[in-house]
């Protein structure tokens, strides 16, 4: 039987549903985000590559974008779990992310185009690399700061019994974000622009993609900061069923009480050591799909030129070529979100849908790695785009609805720890198994098609649900 204060707030929950559109402007500014994302992750090792980076350095440059979202997520969920201001709670950081966000993606694809001295040498990095390296790391930063309040939004503003929709819309905007992302290099050829340039430059093609995508950036997050009205402190409390403790309202607006009851603020240590079983067992499922994913990002452009264009040589006509068409890969991966992301939700069983996907989509990496065709090489991407479609959404859900309403950005921000951890120990040990699997950066694939299928089997430790 329930509680008093759970039989109101689902009596709120039921009253507070929104429609589709509604969810839709919830999360459109992510469709911006994804862009800056798409275009980082497709062609960062195109990028380093052509400043002088070793194929066995590749992996070590993956360190630093998820290194940056462990460090940065965590202290946005906590601060904007404390924010209540005139422009809401979570909107306000993913606007300044964003501001930041473009203009560093003015900055980083012109790396090599500075006339920066390469006489002084690092680590076996030049100027351009060293001012590259610390562009992406603000790049990181900054779509951190601007994607993570997206997906606390939603966990704010969304009842358990529309989740799983909201976040497939979420997962849909990001990988049709991602669709234009990936496609802009192609279509900057098409119309025109050189696709090569001189040794050590970065092609106009990719540097006029990163000015467009940061132009589509900006005013796709102006859009959702414009259309969404946060809760406010009691709404928020009536919604999850939780004591409003910190806030009163005074002459119309807001204040956060100076006194602090004991347990409102517990540190991280202590979030993680009370978080629900959900929070590890799904965090485990990350682990295997991100390392995956990781290796896919850093070694797909290797692959493709090798299989398909027969060069390793980055310099080349064929390695360029072989960049834009990792781009079109990449989006065909997207479609293959898009088309998923809309199945998903029909699933009756989540846990289902998600070993489902990820069988998937190690079928479309294994098979990746062996077509020497171009044009097949969209079958094997399209089956990783079902994987795809099921990390963006599924974890959220399953979480989320484990948690109570106290503290969620902070989960949240915790739980991205799952989605860098991996990516960071992949990154660190990807050349050290290149070397052992012979070198060849197919074999990356395979290995990425095996993890996933350990996060199938991991999939099955994942109990729902008990609220904390």
């Amino acid at each position: 039987m329930l509680s008093l204060p759970d039989f109101l707030a689902n009596k709120y929950m039921e009253k507070r549903k929104l429609t589709f559109w509604q969810m839709f402007n919830l999360s459109f500014g992510f469709f911006g985000v994804q862009i800056a994302y798409a275009l980082q992750s497709a062609n960062i090792s195109r990028i380093f590559a052509t400043l002088g980076a070793d194929p066995h350095q590749l992996s070590f440059f993956w360190i630093l974008p998820p290194l940056m979202g462990m460090v940065v997520q965590p202290f946005i969920g906590k601060w904007s779990d404390r924010t209540w201001c005139r422009w809401g709670r979570r909107k306000p950081y993913l606007l300044v992310g964003a501001v930041v966000a473009v203009a560093v993606m003015a900055l980083l694809p012109n790396a090599g185009s500075l006339n920066l001295s390469t006489a002084y040498v690092m680590l076996g990095l030049n100027a351009a690399m060293w001012f590259g390296l610390f562009s992406l790391i603000f790049l990181d930063t900054s779509i951190n700061v601007a994607m993570q309040p997206f997906k606390m939004m939603v966990g704010d503003m969304v009842n358990e019994e529309q989740k799983a929709t909201a976040y497939s819309i979420q997962s849909f905007l990001c990988n049709a974000g991602s669709l234009f992302g990936y496609l802009f290099p192609i279509f900057f050829t098409w119309i025109g622009l050189s696709n090569t340039a001189p040794e050590g430059v970065v092609p106009d093609t990719v540097k006029w993609s990163f000015y467009t995508g940061a132009a589509l950036l900006i005013l796709c997050v102006l859009f959702t900061f414009a259309k969404v009205k946060e809760m406010n402190p009691q709404e928020y409390a009536e919604f999850h069923g939780v004591e409003q403790k910190e806030w009163q309202q005074v002459g119309g607006k807001w204040k956060r009480l100076r006194t602090k009851e004991k347990g409102s603020n517990p540190g991280f240590m202590k979030l993680l050591a009370h978080a629900p079983a959900t929070f590890w067992t799904v965090g485990l499922v990350q682990f295997f799909c991100w390392a995956a994913f990781l290796f896919m990002w850093t070694y797909t452009n290797g692959t493709v030129a090798a299989n398909c264009w027969g060069t390793t040589e980055v310099s080349s006509e064929g390695y360029q070529a072989a960049g834009n068409w990792v781009g079109v890969l990449f989006a065909v991966q997207a479609v293959g979100s898009i088309v998923w992301a809309t199945l998903i939700p029909r699933f009756r069983n989540l846990k289902t849908a998600y070993i489902t996907s990820l069988v998937l989509g190690a079928a479309g990496f294994v098979s990746a790695a062996f077509i020497h065709n171009q044009y097949v090489l969209f079958v094997s991407f399209f089956l990783i785009g079902f994987a795809w479609a099921a990390m963006l959404a599924l974890p959220f859900t399953l979480l989320t609805n484990s948690l109570s309403g106290e503290h969620m950005g902070e989960y949240l921000g915790l739980f991205n720890c799952t989605i860098c951890l991996p990516q960071i120990v992949a990154a660190a040990l990807g050349g050290v198994l290149l070397k052992a699997l012979g070198g060849a950066q197919s074999s990356m694939l395979i290995a990425a098609g095996v993890l996933l299928l350990l996060g199938c089997i991991a999939v099955g430790m994942v109990r729902v649900r008990n609220k904390v």
